[in-house]
């Protein structure tokens, strides 16, 4: 009989040592997702399509020396434009800008103190058939 519960007490301990183990290992895998997810604020970004999904853009974002980076890239294949936005905050207000391309685009652009970053695609004209925007930094 001391024997039964000699081995019943060991194999409890081994089980509680295991779940003991596998808790830190969880926790770990949960923080490593937290921090992947906070991190898409600063990386890839895109596919965002104009709202008749003709044009779309995609991009990356980071921040090097003060300066906020984004490298993005346009498709469309009609013989009309795609149009990208960017509004951005910095200096207290709020700025924005478009680029137009015809095709397959890319292009690189940065600027110093930018705040929030925001995106939308157009295709058409610069106000026609645009999809919504997106936070990119």
């Amino acid at each position: 009989m001391r024997k039964v519960l000699a081995a019943a007490a060991l194999a409890g301990s081994i089980a509680v040592t295991g779940l003991a183990v596998a808790a830190p290992a969880a926790q770990a895998a949960t923080a490593t997702q937290t921090a992947a997810s906070t991190a898409t604020s600063m990386g890839t970004w895109g596919k965002y399509h104009s709202s008749n999904h003709k044009a779309y853009t995609y991009g990356k974002t980071w921040k090097q020396n003060g300066k906020v980076y984004t490298k993005w890239y346009g498709k469309e294949f009609t013989p009309k434009h795609g149009y990208v936005w960017f509004k951005y905050y910095s200096g207290g207000s709020w700025h924005t800008f478009s680029r137009e391309w015809n095709g397959s685009y890319s292009e690189t652009w940065s600027k110093h103190g930018i705040k929030k970053l925001y995106t939308y695609t157009c295709w058409g004209g610069k106000f026609t058939a645009c999809g919504s925007a997106h936070r990119i930094y």
